[in-house]
């Protein structure tokens, strides 16, 4: 669809008029902007068309689709085109009331929440004649409630993930309007559950190409791992020899089990033949059986792993199992976006990362795997939020000085130079200050060489800047933490220190 009916708006006053009464499509709101700056997780770019009396605003997306996002931080698509929206809007001027409707629900049910909204409308002010004019002025045919409510419903669907609404200061995402969409190990296993039905098929091209694909690989694995067919031994075999090629994997370790299950002892030639690949895979599955063990044994075995470590239910599984598939897929945004609602439940609940063994404390790990795979994903601001929080979880002074000293990097590498001055600042402050004994031997380890390696960095990118001043203090803290370095550690750092004062003369 075109956006005609939005044009036609904004040339006619009476048309505008009417859409923002009764209808609250109120194009005068747009030039105040949203409650808050926003932006979408994907980077795309927004226009705002459209406000409402509630605080609402109505955003056009780059392919045409309308984002509503309402005050009190929910958003959701609601519309493929803004003429769809007001479509939309003009049949259903509740419509906020019925994002819990879907086409599932009966026609009675539906038409029952419609017609008790609208009644409630009627008694402050007119809607009907008012819909007519507006419907025959924009050229829109009359269409039933019960195909607006689906079309609602289809469009709140598609929200996910390519239109997540941030707070553009914070990071943190809006939450979603209306109806979730499937569970993120659906789509991250569609593929794997095909491949899976092709080797059952039994074609040798796909046993091969499967095979010798480490991603396909992983996947049909994980596929295999929630529909453990009887007769999948012998494919899961042959997926097992394959993946020792990617050395210790948690996959490796799944198809491990899934033939050890079987307590065939004929597979144990196989499965120690896979242990000693390399050293990470003897570590890996160092509990393995031996060459003698029975058949109860080695059933013994894979059902202590399958229990501990993987199960036949998805859901059970990390968050991350399925980010990780999704990234290696291509499912970039979804994978993003997963991430951005994990580190916002941190965020509103740090009681998740207590440790159910000692509540009183705190197992900070889930947010140092946020702050990578945030910046594999190259979400630095994302990286940055998740390594924030964790930097000021942390009790003791070495993982102070550690955590303070990989924000400075992140800072660095999203250009904010003052910020990351400001995080080397709170490192400098452990080393002196520590209230503990975990730095005592920080000149001779190589914690010492990254803290002397980032002040060097960062007063490069400052020199770089033309921050004269602050340059040359970071240069005076940096050779102050070289000098207190053993000489192996600052070895590695000597070049780098020399080839940073060169360039801070230059500035100067």
């Amino acid at each position: 669809m075109t956006d005609h009916a939005l044009q036609l708006l904004r040339q006619d006053r009476r048309l505008a008029e009417l859409a923002a009464f009764p209808f609250d499509f109120d194009l005068d709101r747009a030039v105040h902007g949203h409650v808050e700056e926003v932006r979408l997780a994907s980077g795309e770019a927004l226009e705002t068309v459209a406000g409402d009396d509630t605080g609402g605003t109505y955003f056009v997306c780059s392919d045409g689709s309308v984002l509503y996002a309402d005050s009190e931080g929910a958003a959701g698509i609601i519309g493929s085109s803004v003429d769809e929206t007001l479509e939309l809007i003009i049949g259903l001027p509740g419509w906020r009331g019925y994002t819990h409707l879907s086409p599932d629900d009966s026609e009675q049910e539906i038409l029952a929440c419609i017609t008790e909204t609208e009644d409630q409308i009627r008694e402050h002010y007119g809607i009907d004649e008012e819909r007519a004019e507006l419907r025959a002025a924009l050229g829109f045919p009359e269409r039933s409630p019960i195909e607006l409510v689906g079309s609602l419903h289809a469009a709140l669907l598609r929200t996910e993930p390519d239109f997540v609404l941030l707070n553009a200061n914070e990071g943190c995402a809006y939450d979603r309007i209306g109806p979730a969409g499937p569970p993120l190990w659906e789509p991250v296993l569609a593929a794997g559950r095909a491949d899976l039905a092709r080797l059952r098929e039994g074609d040798p091209t796909s046993w091969h190409e499967i095979a010798e694909n480490p991603v396909r690989r992983r996947i049909t694995l994980r596929a295999a791992q929630f529909d453990r067919a009887e007769g999948d031994l012998e494919l899961l075999r042959h997926l097992l020899r394959h993946e020792a090629q990617s050395s210790m994997t948690d996959e490796l370790r799944l198809a491990a089990v899934l033939v050890g299950l079987r307590g065939d002892t004929g597979d144990l030639p196989l499965l120690l033949e896979v242990r000693e690949t390399d050293f990470d895979t003897a570590l890996g599955l160092s509990g393995m059986p031996g060459p003698s063990a029975s058949a109860d044994e080695l059933r013994q075995w894979a059902r202590g792993l399958d229990e501990s470590m993987f199960g036949t239910d998805p859901s059970d599984e990390p968050v991350s199992t399925w980010t990780d598939l999704a990234r290696d897929q291509g499912m970039t945004d979804l994978a993003r976006v997963t991430l951005i609602r994990e580190l916002d439940n941190i965020f509103m609940d740090q009681s998740r990362l207590r440790r159910p063994e000692a509540p009183h404390t705190l197992a900070t790990a889930p947010l140092i795997g946020l702050a990578q795979d945030f910046e594999e994903l190259g979400e630095l601001p994302q990286a940055l939020r998740a390594q924030r929080l964790y930097a000021a979880l942390q009790e003791t002074a070495w993982d102070r000085a550690s955590a303070w000293r990989t924000l400075a990097r992140l800072e660095r590498e999203a250009g904010r130079l003052s910020p990351a001055s400001d995080s080397l600042a709170a490192v400098r402050e452990a080393l002196a200050t520590p209230g503990d004994d975990s730095l005592r031997h920080w000149q001779q380890v190589n914690l010492g060489g990254f803290i002397a390696e980032e002040h060097y960095r960062l007063t490069l990118a400052l020199a770089d800047a033309g921050g004269r001043e602050e340059t040359r203090a970071l240069l005076t803290a940096a050779d102050g933490i070289l000098g207190e370095l053993s000489e192996n550690v600052a070895n590695g750092v000597r070049e780098l220190a020399e080839r940073t004062a060169a360039r801070v003369r230059e500035v100067n």
